[in-house]
């Protein structure tokens, strides 16, 4: 049975990377899957068997490490590959990639990923114009983990997240932003642990930048969290 794709599909920072026909052309080639929260679409080690192109919901990529530490590589929405490089490589995955949200998606075995690449010149910058961005913004953030002190990771973190894939919430603010985050992956992505991340939540929260509620974060203003608490 086809599945219809909600009229929110593609609203996020990803759909910027393809065309409505390049879309379409993934779409055909690939088959529809839904998932629930917390179902593990790709193993770190695995097979570089196929490729997701997410429609609805939210990802999140991590890796463990062997002392039980787990990093956040990266949060992917609608209009996002993801699985794309081990299937370039043909190397094994390098993350895990479990669903924070229930959500909607192509799955395209690797074998007609390759083809449709080797067949379609368009699509095939579209997709190395999507990891090069990926590999600068990855740049971006090794260098600032490197120069700011925890808290300041983490307002970054957040306040990166808000601007990619928050929902907005105009019963809050014009700029408010919801974020559905755990403060374990705010940890893994800044570099730090829980306890830094409690910390720094409760000083956002009485700076009135952010607020808590069941597992989501109201922020208030994204921007005004680049360079806090200096800034």
């Amino acid at each position: 049975m086809d599945l219809q794709y909600p009229e929110s599909a593609f609203s996020g920072l990803g759909s910027a990377d393809f065309s409505a026909d390049q879309i379409g052309a993934l779409r055909k080639t690939g088959a529809h899957k839904r998932w629930r929260r917390g179902d593990v679409l790709l193993c770190e080690g695995g097979a570089p068997d196929c490729v997701i192109m997410i429609e609805e919901g939210q990802i999140k990529a991590t890796v463990h490490a062997s002392n039980g530490y787990t990093s956040l590589l990266a949060v992917r929405g609608p209009g996002e590959l993801v699985g794309e490089m081990a299937c370039l490589d043909g190397r094994p995955r390098s993350a895990t990639v479990t669903a924070s949200t229930a959500g909607l998606g192509t799955v395209i075995s690797a074998d007609r990923f390759l083809a449709l690449l080797q067949g379609n010149a368009g699509l095939a910058m579209a997709v190395l114009r999507s990891v090069g961005a990926r590999l600068r913004h990855s740049d971006t953030h090794r260098a600032g983990n490197g120069a700011h002190t925890a808290r300041t990771r983490i307002a970054s973190v957040l306040a990166d997240l808000a601007h990619r894939y928050g929902v907005p919430a105009l019963d809050a603010g014009p700029r408010a932003r919801r974020v559905q985050v755990t403060q374990q992956d705010l940890a893994g992505a800044s570099g730090t642990s829980r306890e830094s991340v409690v910390r720094a939540l409760k000083e956002l929260e009485r700076a009135g930048l952010v607020s808590r509620n069941r597992g989501v974060l109201l922020v208030q203003n994204p921007t005004r969290l680049n360079g806090w608490p200096s800034g």
